[in-house]
C-alpha cells in the first residue's frame, strides 16, 4: 500500500518502499537523498557506486544485501507474473491485492516498467478493445511473451537530473553567505560613518550600493540549486519506435515568424525552413508554419521556391546524416565534410546539391531584387489576379499549403512535412499585437489543420542546427512523469556570425550557462522567445494535470524551495476577489471539459449545444472545430474532417476581430501588454503552476544571428528593457501577481523580479558612474579616512565579490572573459538603453507617448565582421560617451590639482583614481565601437558629448576651482576671471 507520507523516489516517481523492519528504504545516509530498491539496484547494475546527489559512496552491508537479493529476483518476478495480469500496475486495477504491490515495490520488481506498459496499454485501448488485447495476451506462450517485451533500455526513464557536485556547490554556497554578511558589515559602516563635507555625495553613494546589493541578491539566489540534465534518446526510440510498427512519437507543430522581407532576409527564413523540414523526426509528424505578418509577396514567393528545392534538399539530409540542415551553414562550414561519411557517392552528390543550392540563392535574391521597387498599382501574382496583401494594414487572411500529405513529394518519391504559409487578417481600427497577436494565429490555425499536442516556435533566422533537438524535447515532453506538468521545455540560444572576442556580449554566455541552470533547479527557466518547445494544453490556460483546480490551504511543496513541506511552514494567504473569480471560472472550465471527454460520441446538434452551453465561446472565440480541437490532450484531427473546410475554418480563426470579448491575450496563448511577451507568457504558466525544463544537449539544437554592432545592439537591449517597464507597470508585475494560487516558488519569483526591476538600476549606476568625475574635480570623497576594521570590511568585500565569481565559473564552466565582457556590457547599457527604456516606458505606459529611437548607417565594411566597425548615430550614444569623457577630465584634474597641492595629496588620489579607471574599463568596449576601425565618430556625437562634460566640468569648477583654499585672494580672483 502506498503510504501518502512516504518519500518519493526522485528518478521514477514511486514511493521509496520499506525494508524488513518496517523503515523506508534509504540508499545514502549522508544525504538521505530519496531513490526506490529498483533504481538503486539499477544504478548498481550500470556500475554507478555512489550518491547521485553528494556523491558519497554507498554502505557497503547495503551493496552486499542487494547482491544476495538479486539471485532470487527472478524466481518472485515469476511468481509475480501468475498473479499479476502482464504489463499492468496493481494501482489501476482493483482485484490485485495489497500484498501483490507491496511485494513488488519491496522486492526489486521492476515498477518503472509495469508504469510505462500501464500507460501504454491505456493508450492502446483508444484504438482497439482491451478484451481483444488481454485474450490475445493470454494464447501467447511465456516465452514469446519475454520477447515481445520492449528492449532494457525502452523501461527506464526518458532522461535524469545530474545535480552539481557537492565539491563545487558547498564553497559557492558558502561564500554566497560570507557575503551577504560581510555586506551587512559593510553596509552598518557607511550609514554610521557619514562624509560630512560631502554629505550629499555621501548619501547618493550609499543609496547607489544598497541598490547594487539589492539587485545582487535578486540575481545570485535563485542560483543557489543549478542542476543538470541528461537525455537518452535511443530509450525514446526504443519505446515509441517499435521496428514493424508506427511510430508513437508525437507530432509537433513548428512555428516561424517574420514579418519584414527587406530587414530578416528571405534566404535566412528559407534556411530556418529547410532545417525544420529535414529535422531527424517521422516526416507526418511534422509541420511547419510560417507567419508573415507583413503580408509581404516576396515572402510567398521565397516560399515557393523554398518548398520546390526541399524536394532535393530533404533527402539529402536524411541518407547522408548532414549537419546543420541548414544549408547556407553546412555549405560554408570549414571543416572536412568527407569526415565520418563512408558512401562513395556523397562527394558526387554534395557537389550536385550545391551547385543546386547556389542556383537557389540566385532565384531567391532575384525575387528580392525585384522587390526593392514596389509597383505603383501593387504587386500581381502569376495568374495575373493582384496580390491581397498590396496594403499591409488592410488585406484578408492567407493560407497556402505548399507540402504535405496531399502535396508535392520528393525526388525519390517519399513524403515530406506539411509547409504551410500563413498571413492573418488586418483592417484599421483593429489591435493586432504585433508578434504575440501573429504567434497566437499560429497557435489556432495549427489547432485547426494538424492540431499536434506540441508546438515548437523558432524565430526567422534561428535555423534547427541539430536535426535530433526534437527528440532530446520528447524526452522531457513524452516521459509519463516527468512531461505531465511541463509547460515548455526552453534550449538555449547560440549564435552564429559573432567577432571572437564578442566585444558587446552578443552570446549572453552567463545567463545561459549560469543563471537559466540555476533556475532549472526551482520551477524552470524563462521563457526567450525562441528554441522552446510548448505543451499545448498549457497555451490554453489550462492548470498542470496534478495540480488542483483551486489552492488548498496547505502544500505538500514548498514554496521557497519546492523540496519538502517541513523547511518552512506553509501560511493560508487571503485572495482578493478577482483571483477568486478567475479561479471559480477556470474551475467551470474544468467540469465542462471533464464533461465533454466523449464528444466524439455526440452528433452535431448535441456538439454545438454542449459547446455554446458551456461558455467557451467566450474563452475561445467562436470557432466549434477549434474549441474541439482543445479538448484533444494527444493531438490529432477527427478522420471525418473535409479539409475543404478546414481551410475555411482556419481562415475564419485569424480574421482580425476573431479575439474580441475572448481569453486570448489575457489568459491563453502569448500574452499581451508588453513587447517582450515571451517573459510574460512563461510567467502566467508559471503562475498556475507548471513548471519548465532547460535542455541543453552537446551539440546546440538551434543557432540565431545576433546584431554585433554597437548601435544595434543597444537597440536590441533596450527594446527588452522597454518590455521589462512595461510589465513593472502593468497588473502582471511579480511583484503583486500570482500570490493567491501560491503556485509560483519564492526563489522562481525573485527571478521574475529581477527581470522586471534590472532596467531601473541604470538610474543609481549612471549617478555612481559619475560619482568619480565629481570627487576628483571637487578633491571630495564619498569614504572619509578608513580605519584597520574598515579596511578589513572592504578587502574582505572584494575578496568575496572574486571568490564568488570564481567559484561560479568553476561550477558553471563559463570563461573569466565571458564573465567580464558580461560585467562590462551591463555599465554599457545601463548607462544607456536601461536608461531611456526607464523614460520611455513611463511616457508610454503613463502619458500614452510612444517615443522611437531610430537608426541610421554612417559607414560600411565588407571585411569579415565589417558590421561590428559600422558606426550608426543614435541618441543611446550620448551618456556613455559623456560619462567618458567627463571621466577623463576628472583624472587630467585630479592629476594637476595634486600636484599644486602637493606630496600630500597624492595619496587621497590614488581612491579616486581607481573609481574613475573602474568606469572608464567596464566602458572601454563602447569606446571601441564609438571609433570604429578608422576613428571616425559621428560629429554630432562629439559635440554634444563635449558640450555636456565642458558644462559640467566648467560648474564644478565655478564652485571649487583648483587653486590653494588658503589663499583667499586668489580664490576670489579666478572665480571672478571665470565667466560661467
Amino acid at each position: 500500500m502506498m503510504e501518502s507520507g512516504a518519500p518519493v523516489c526522485h528518478t521514477c516517481g514511486e514511493n521509496v518502499g520499506l525494508k524488513a523492519n518496517g523503515e523506508h528504504f534509504v540508499a545514502c545516509h549522508e544525504c538521505n537523498f530519496p531513490v526506490c530498491k529498483t533504481c538503486f539496484e539499477y544504478d548498481l547494475k550500470e556500475g554507478r557506486k555512489a550518491c547521485l546527489q553528494c556523491g558519497s559512496p554507498y554502505d557497503e552491508n547495503l551493496l552486499d544485501d542487494v547482491e544476495k537479493a538479486s539471485g532470487d529476483q527472478s524466481t518472485m518476478a515469476a511468481h509475480l507474473s501468475k498473479s499479476q495480469e502482464v504489463g499492468v500496475h496493481a494501482r489501476h486495477i482493483s482485484s490485485v491485492s495489497t500484498l501483490d504491490s507491496e511485494m513488488t515495490e519491496d522486492n526489486g520488481n521492476p515498477i518503472w516498467k509495469n508504469r510505462v506498459e500501464s500507460w501504454k496499454e491505456k493508450k492502446s485501448k483508444k484504438k482497439k478493445p482491451a478484451k481483444v488485447k488481454v485474450d490475445t495476451e493470454a494464447q501467447v506462450p511465456p516465452e514469446q511473451q519475454m520477447e515481445d517485451k520492449p528492449a532494457p533500455d525502452a523501461s527506464q526513464p526518458l532522461s535524469t537530473i545530474i545535480p552539481i557536485q557537492k565539491s563545487k556547490l558547498a564553497p559557492y554556497r558558502t561564500v554566497i553567505i560570507m557575503r551577504l554578511i560581510i555586506l551587512g558589515l559593510f553596509f552598518h559602516y557607511r550609514v554610521t560613518n557619514p562624509v560630512e563635507s560631502a554629505f550629499p555625495l555621501w548619501l547618493t553613494s550609499v543609496i547607489c550600493e544598497i541598490w547594487f546589493a539589492f539587485s545582487w541578491v535578486l540575481d545570485q539566489f535563485p542560483k543557489w540549486s543549478p542542476i543538470d540534465r541528461e537525455t537518452y534518446i535511443d530509450r525514446l526510440s526504443a519505446r515509441y519506435e517499435r521496428e514493424g510498427e508506427p511510430s508513437e512519437l508525437a507530432a509537433v507543430d513548428f512555428f516561424v515568424s517574420t514579418v519584414d522581407p527587406l530587414k530578416e532576409p528571405p534566404l535566412i527564413t528559407a534556411n530556418t525552413v529547410l532545417s525544420i523540414l529535414a529535422v531527424d523526426y517521422p516526416v507526418d509528424k511534422v509541420s511547419c508554419y510560417v507567419s508573415d505578418d507583413g503580408a509581404a509577396m516576396l515572402t510567398f514567393e521565397s516560399l515557393v521556391e523554398t518548398a520546390d528545392f526541399a524536394r532535393k534538399w530533404v533527402p539529402f539530409c536524411k541518407k547522408f546524416a548532414i549537419e546543420p540542415r541548414a544549408p547556407e551553414f553546412y555549405f560554408s562550414q570549414k571543416i572536412d565534410y568527407l569526415k565520418d561519411k563512408v558512401q562513395p557517392s556523397f562527394v558526387k552528390e554534395r557537389r550536385a546539391m550545391k551547385r543546386d543550392y547556389e542556383e537557389f540563392k540566385i532565384r531567391v535574391n532575384a525575387l528580392v531584387a525585384k522587390a526593392q521597387k514596389t509597383p505603383e498599382e501593387g504587386w500581381t501574382m502569376q495568374d495575373g489576379t493582384p496580390w491581397p496583401g498590396n496594403n499591409t494594414r488592410d488585406h484578408p487572411g492567407m493560407i497556402q499549403v505548399f507540402l504535405g500529405y496531399s502535396g508535392a513529394r520528393d525526388i525519390e518519391g517519399n513524403e515530406l512535412p506539411r509547409l504551410v504559409y500563413v498571413s492573418r487578417e488586418k483592417r484599421p481600427g483593429y489591435q493586432h499585437h504585433k508578434k504575440a497577436g501573429a504567434e497566437n494565429a499560429l497557435v489556432r490555425v495549427s489547432a485547426v489543420l494538424t492540431n499536434a499536442p506540441y508546438i515548437l516556435n523558432l524565430d526567422c533566422d534561428h535555423y534547427v542546427n541539430n536535426s535530433k533537438a526534437v527528440r532530446e524535447a520528447m524526452c522531457f515532453m513524452m516521459d509519463p512523469q516527468v512531461g505531465r506538468d511541463v509547460c515548455y521545455v526552453q534550449f538555449p540560444q547560440r549564435f552564429d556570425g559573432i567577432d571572437r572576442s564578442d566585444r558587446y556580449a552578443n552570446r549572453n554566455t552567463v545567463f545561459f550557462d549560469v543563471n537559466m541552470r540555476g533556475l532549472d533547479g526551482i520551477q524552470g527557466p524563462v521563457y526567450v522567445g525562441t528554441g522552446c518547445v510548448f505543451n499545448r494544453q498549457a497555451l490554453y490556460g489550462y492548470g498542470p494535470p496534478s495540480m488542483p483546480s483551486l489552492p488548498k490551504s496547505s502544500s505538500s511543496s514548498c514554496s521557497w524551495c519546492g523540496c519538502c513541506s517541513c523547511c518552512c511552514p506553509s501560511k493560508k494567504e487571503p485572495k482578493d476577489p478577482s483571483e477568486l473569480y478567475r479561479d471559480a471560472k477556470r474551475e467551470e472550465l474544468d467540469a465542462a471539459i471533464f464533461n465533454l471527454r466523449e464528444i466524439e460520441n455526440y452528433d452535431d446538434y448535441e456538439r454545438s449545444m454542449l459547446i455554446s452551453q458551456t461558455s467557451f465561446e467566450k474563452t475561445f472565440g467562436l470557432s466549434s472545430v477549434f474549441i474541439e480541437s482543445t479538448l484533444m490532450e494527444n493531438g490529432g484531427v477527427a478522420e471525418s474532417a473535409n479539409p475543404s473546410t478546414l481551410i475555411k475554418e482556419a481562415i475564419h480563426v485569424i480574421s482580425c476581430g476573431y479575439e474580441e470579448k475572448t481569453a486570448w491575450g489575457k489568459e491563453i496563448g502569448w500574452i499581451y501588454g508588453s513587447v517582450t511577451e515571451d517573459i510574460l507568457t512563461g510567467f502566467k504558466m508559471h503562475c498556475r503552476g507548471w513548471r519548465s525544463i532547460y535542455c541543453m544537449p552537446l551539440r546546440p539544437a538551434f543557432k540565431g544571428s545576433a546584431p554585433i554592432n554597437l548601435s544595434d545592439r543597444l537597440h536590441q537591449v533596450l527594446r527588452w528593457a522597454l518590455g521589462s517597464v512595461e510589465i513593472f507597470l502593468s497588473r502582471h508585475c511579480p511583484l503583486w501577481y500570482g500570490f493567491g494560487g501560491g503556485r509560483l516558488k519564492w526563489l522562481q519569483r525573485l527571478a521574475y523580479i529581477n527581470t522586471i526591476v534590472y532596467p531601473f538600476t541604470s538610474l543609481p549606476l549612471v549617478a555612481y558612474c559619475s560619482l568619480p568625475a565629481i570627487c576628483l574635480l571637487t578633491g571630495k570623497f564619498i569614504i572619509p579616512t578608513l580605519s584597520n576594521l574598515a579596511s578589513v570590511l572592504f578587502l574582505g568585500l572584494f575578496l568575496s565579490i572574486i571568490v564568488t565569481a570564481v567559484l561560479e565559473l568553476r561550477w558553471s564552466g563559463v570563461s573569466i572573459e565571458d564573465l567580464w565582457r558580461n560585467e562590462q556590457f551591463w555599465v554599457i547599457g545601463g548607462v544607456s538603453a536601461h536608461l531611456f527604456a526607464v523614460f520611455q516606458g513611463f511616457l508610454k505606459m503613463l502619458a500614452g507617448v510612444d517615443t522611437n529611437f531610430t537608426v541610421t548607417a554612417k559607414a560600411a565594411d565588407d571585411a569579415e565582421f565589417g558590421e561590428l566597425y559600422i558606426v550608426k548615430w543614435t541618441t543611446l550614444l550620448i551618456p556613455p560617451t559623456t560619462l567618458l569623457i567627463v571621466n577623463m577630465v576628472g583624472v587630467v584634474a585630479g592629476f594637476s590639482d595634486a600636484l599644486n597641492k602637493g606630496y600630500e595629496a597624492w595619496g587621497p588620489l590614488f581612491g579616486k583614481v581607481f573609481f574613475s579607471f573602474w568606469v572608464i574599463l567596464h566602458l572601454y568596449p563602447f569606446l571601441k565601437g564609438l571609433m570604429g576601425r578608422q576613428n571616425r565618430t559621428p560629429t554630432i556625437v562629439v559635440l554634444w558629448s563635449v558640450l555636456l562634460a565642458s558644462v559640467f566640468s566648467l560648474v564644478w569648477v565655478r564652485i571649487n576651482p583648483f587653486v590653494n583654499t588658503g589663499n583667499s585672494t586668489a580664490t576670489t580672483s579666478s572665480c571672478i576671471a571665470i565667466d560661467c
